[in-house]
């Protein structure tokens, strides 16, 4: 795992982070591949209708801001640390509050992501 720049994000991970800092849930969704796969807390949204909904109440309706702590390539894939704030509950979480984001990217949009709350970073 190499340590990048911000800017050395590929757009479309960019453009994601965007999307969801303006609470814009179409230009979030054009971000993604029709068939991509979320995993967030270990729950499985696969498809377009399945991530919309969950966005829709969780990210978009909860006013989920993403402020990017490291980024990082691997394998051509990129993986992204962000402070995560919103509202919801966050009286059991630690504050920071840090998730992990893996991205998988064909053809210019994000066909797969990881969202992982991890104890302990490599690095």
């Amino acid at each position: 795992m190499q340590q990048i720049s911000i800017e050395a994000l590929p757009d479309v991970v960019r453009s994601h982070v965007e999307a969801i800092n303006q609470r814009h849930l179409d230009a979030l969704m054009a971000t993604l591949a029709p068939d991509a796969l979320i995993n967030d807390a270990k729950r499985e949204f696969l498809g377009h209708a399945a991530i919309r909904a969950w966005a829709r109440e969780e990210i978009i309706g909860a006013s989920v801001t993403l402020g990017i702590e490291k980024a990082y390539a691997q394998s051509g894939n990129a993986i992204a640390r962000f402070r995560v704030d919103g509202d919801f509950d966050k009286s059991k979480l630690p504050d920071p509050f840090v998730l992990t984001y893996y991205f998988t990217i064909r053809s210019d949009l994000i066909t797969q992501l990881i969202i992982v709350h991890n104890g302990k970073n490599a690095s």
